[in-house]
């Protein structure tokens, strides 16, 4: 985590919840959920940031990153809420290796920043 404002929980596989704070390390299958009035910032290994906004809930379903040959995949589902997500070293070389998903479509990267809003029920 780079950044947290507010109520932020990371909750890991086994469903055991934890109040994130800068510098804690997101797993792939850990969950962010922000309160209202809350918000997170993660940088990830190939320099991917994802801003989850208030009242949000996303998952890091997968995330793997070689940084010596730039190869990788990333996708990320937002349940509730919203998500702004710039393009890292993944995006930059393999924009199909990013994909978003919410509850009603999947979305295929093409640019390097964009947002991502969904009312979709946890």
């Amino acid at each position: 985590m780079k950044s947290v404002r507010g109520d932020v929980k990371l909750l890991s596989a086994a469903a055991a919840a934890r109040n994130a704070v800068p510098g804690d390390a997101l797993a792939s299958v850990d969950r962010i959920v922000t309160g209202p009035d809350s918000s997170a910032a993660v940088v990830l290994r190939d320099d991917t940031t994802l801003v989850v906004g208030p009242s949000s809930r996303l998952d890091l379903k997968q995330f793997h990153f070689d940084a010596t040959t730039h190869e990788g995949g990333l996708l990320v589902s937002l349940l509730r809420g919203s998500m702004r997500m710039i393009t890292g070293l993944i995006g930059k070389t393999n924009p199909d290796a990013v994909r978003v998903e919410t509850q009603t479509a999947t979305i295929g990267i093409r640019g390097t920043d964009f947002i991502v809003q969904t009312d979709g029920q946890p």
